[in-house]
């Protein structure tokens, strides 16, 4: 058993997560969510302070409403500057390079993709740390991966993507439920939490090719 960083918090982990690559993969994480973020507020025109705003809910309001929700102030990003300074590095660069990241939407649909399998299973381990249920922990590493888009999309006037057909909330909380089987099975941490972040990626990228859907209410 190791110590880990979380913003500057530590919980105790199985040593592969004392990795840094996972922290860098939090942080680009972040980055891709808030240039999602400055993205959709482009598209409706608002100023840069308002496409601060949104970068900013985008990339850690999942996270601040996990925080908030199980009881751990102050939240995640007030710890740990990394994650304002990658918001911050990525408003000037949507600005100066939309064209070119708009012609990496493959790529940067694969860095979210990561994210929130990754941010899912983050969630999902922190709301464990604090002695809630499984079940509780699942709705969090759901919230911790999707929330902050749901504020984006409330705040840009947009329906939602969660409350839409396609599958995204969902993969996130099939791949919690995973993390937790595997884990009552005894399976190795590094292996679980690759399987579940590659599962949940998988189950997303299929989604989107195939055009899976949940049915409406009519």
């Amino acid at each position: 058993m190791c110590k880990v960083k979380y913003g500057r918090s530590y919980q105790k982990y199985p040593i592969f997560a004392c990795m840094e690559l996972i922290y860098a993969i939090d942080i680009a994480g972040t980055f891709v969510f808030a240039v999602s973020g400055v993205l959709t507020a482009s598209e409706k025109k608002f100023d840069l302070f308002g496409a601060a705003i949104i970068a900013l809910v985008t990339a850690v309001g999942g996270g601040t409403i996990r925080d908030l929700l199980i009881g751990s102030q102050p939240v995640g990003w007030m710890r740990d500057l990394n994650y304002l300074a990658a918001i911050g590095l990525a408003i000037p660069a949507s600005f100066f390079f939309k064209k070119y990241i708009l012609r990496l939407r493959r790529t940067m649909f694969l860095f979210d993709t990561i994210g929130i399998g990754l941010f899912t299973i983050l969630g999902l381990q922190k709301t464990l740390a604090v002695g809630l249920s499984p079940v509780v922990a699942v709705m969090m590493g759901t919230t911790s991966a999707v929330f902050g888009g749901v504020v984006r999309d409330i705040l840009c006037n947009e329906v939602p993507l969660i409350f839409r057909k396609e599958i995204y909330a969902t993969a996130c909380m099939a791949g919690a439920v995973l993390y937790l089987i595997l884990k009552y099975f005894g399976l190795e941490y590094h292996v679980n939490i690759c399987l579940t972040v590659l599962f949940i990626i998988v189950i997303r990228i299929l989604a989107v090719k195939k055009s899976w859907s949940l049915p409406t209410i009519n």
